[in-house]
């Protein structure tokens, strides 16, 4: 009996209620490394609480997984799983090797905080769409809802934000988590959200297991509107595709 395959970084298709069928590509792959230890976060606590950029898994093995996939129905290809993806070093590598192999899409789903570098930026430059995290409107909602590593700024992470939309005007879609503790700013994440323009608002609540309680379809029903004239949709306004996972071990590992 032919063994299965084994994929280290390759996860899903998943059912994603932005991205329909989402193929996941981990750059990370390991313990959770992240600059951000998010209230909310299903992966639960970061282990290694980090801004270093470094490179954790080589091209090539990325790569090589890939060309191993069997036939599967994908409607996007996403950068995303145990930690940063901004925080690996071949970064652009990747998503260079990706657009010149595959006819799906590329999307990648960032937390924000490095795109105030310029290499970052350039490096996320080819994705189809970059979708970036933006929770809190200053230090004090982002102690509270992201709690960054040491040194990390909201100014920063807002203008980061701002340049990558400057440069890749067509590409950035906005995701913002609500839950009780930022709800009341919801009018300030609005106004941020009209000063950025993106090409969509993606509006979530946590719905899968984490210590933070999701809001209710009205309560994200009523935050929606004031992001008008802005397209924006939340959680609880789309359809997801089934889906089966190349390896439902490796696919829970990233999402419980």
């Amino acid at each position: 009996m032919k063994k299965k395959k084994e994929f280290k970084y390759i996860y899903g298709p998943v059912p994603s209620w932005r991205l329909g069928r989402s193929l996941g590509v981990d750059l990370v792959s390991g313990i959770k490394v992240c600059p951000f230890d998010c209230t909310y976060c299903q992966l639960g606590k970061t282990a290694d609480h980090s801004m270093k950029r470094r490179l954790f898994n080589t091209t090539r093995s990325i790569v090589k997984e890939l060309q191993a996939l069997p036939p599967l129905k994908a409607d996007y290809i996403t950068l995303s799983g145990t930690g940063e993806p901004t925080l690996a070093l071949n970064l652009g590598k990747v998503i260079k090797e990706i657009k010149s192999r595959y006819k799906y899409p590329l999307a990648v789903l960032t937390n924000s905080t490095l795109l105030s570098d310029d290499r970052v930026r350039k490096e996320l430059a080819p994705a189809d769409l970059v979708i970036a995290k933006i929770d809190a409107v200053n230090d004090e909602t982002l102690a509270m809802i992201n709690r960054p590593v040491e040194g990390l700024f909201f100014e920063d992470i807002f203008k980061g934000i701002k340049l990558f939309k400057k440069e890749s005007p067509n590409k950035l879609a906005l995701q913002i988590m609500f839950v009780r503790k930022n709800k009341r700013y919801a009018p300030l994440l609005a106004k941020l959200a009209k000063n950025i323009g993106p090409v969509e608002v993606q509006i979530n609540t946590p719905l899968r297991h984490c210590p933070e309680k999701p809001l209710l379809p009205e309560e994200l029903f009523k935050i929606k509107q004031l992001f008008a004239p802005l397209k924006a949709y939340s959680v609880y306004d789309k359809a997801r595709y089934r889906t089966k996972p190349i390896s439902t071990e490796k696919t829970k590992m990233r999402r419980p």
